[in-house]
């Protein structure tokens, strides 16, 4: 059960990069660890990244590279100098003696370190990851131990990475397991789909609620009135106007994808400028707004 504590929000890229690197794994290597890297704020601790770190263990001892850890988290902070160190991953279920000497090395480089574990060998059937901190515990002046206090996990992406997400979850149905990239419009296809179950979701609860049927939640009337509150403010027609006027204009010129006159990423190539334009008209108003706020303080 997870204590009270910074919850751990962990990137799918990270977990795809520990179990790769569980599967190359040096011959008789029982697991393999790594660090983690990410970012902190007072009440989260995000896990954006991680790279393995070569080590030996056996029943009486445990080798680390330190010298390889620092060197790469060196070229690291070069491509990403916003990450730093947050912790370590181990694979493995359980917490091990050698865990609490690797984890004292990590306490040297962050400040109360975070460690991951991934159950890549899924004894219980699926791969379990869990986060811990840990505290000193006994008595002092005498002998002090160390203790494992679990945290809360949750799996957040980036929209670029819930790309990557669908397609590892659709191999899943595949006889062969694997399963081949899909074109920018199927793509804009199937999003415009469960953009339009979540609608009809979200219409059949409102009407439950009018109805009576269902208790209304007030978290969930803030969370619709925020998501209106998003949606671009432009009528049909003017929508419909902008579409055909763009249209015309671009039968005469190259689509940029492709350099072709009315590709089939035409319609991709509109939307994607005319929600840019529509973005950025929006948050210039909201800029606006916020000066005339401050000129009023």
């Amino acid at each position: 059960m997870a204590v009270h504590g910074p919850v751990v929000k962990i990137h799918p890229v990270v977990l795809a990069s520990i179990v790769d690197s569980y599967e190359r794994r040096n011959e008789g290597a029982s697991r393999v660890i790594g660090t983690l890297l990410g970012t902190i704020d007072k009440h989260s601790v995000e896990v954006t990244n991680c790279f393995s770190v070569p080590h030996n263990e056996s029943e009486d001892e445990v080798a680390v590279d330190m010298e390889f850890a620092k060197n790469m988290y060196e070229l690291h902070k070069k491509v990403s100098p916003s990450e730093v160190i947050i912790g370590w991953y181990a694979t493995g279920y359980d917490i091990t003696e050698h865990s609490v000497l690797i984890h004292e090395y990590y306490s040297r480089e962050a400040q109360n370190p975070i460690h991951l574990t991934v159950d890549t060998a899924l004894q219980s059937s699926k791969m379990n990851i869990r986060a811990y901190v840990s505290a000193q515990m006994g008595v002092p002046g005498k002998t002090v131990g160390v203790m494992f206090t679990p945290l809360t996990v949750k799996y957040i992406y980036y929209d670029t990475e819930r790309i990557g997400v669908d397609l590892l979850q659709r191999t899943r149905a595949s006889p062969s397991r694997t399963n081949g990239l899909t074109s920018d419009l199927s793509q804009v296809a199937s999003s415009a789909g469960r953009i339009q179950e979540m609608l009809t979701t979200v219409l059949s609860y409102i009407e439950d609620v009018l109805s009576g049927k269902v208790m209304a939640d007030n978290s969930v009337g803030r969370y619709l009135m925020d998501l209106v509150n998003k949606v671009p403010k432009i009528s049909a027609e003017d929508f419909e106007n902008m579409l055909n006027s763009n249209i015309n204009v671009r039968t005469a010129w190259h689509c940029r994808i492709c350099g072709f006159v009315q590709c089939a990423d035409f319609l991709l190539c509109f939307l994607q400028d005319l929600l840019m334009v529509t973005y950025l008209a929006n948050l210039t108003q909201a800029q606006i707004a916020l000066n005339e706020k401050l000129v009023v303080l």
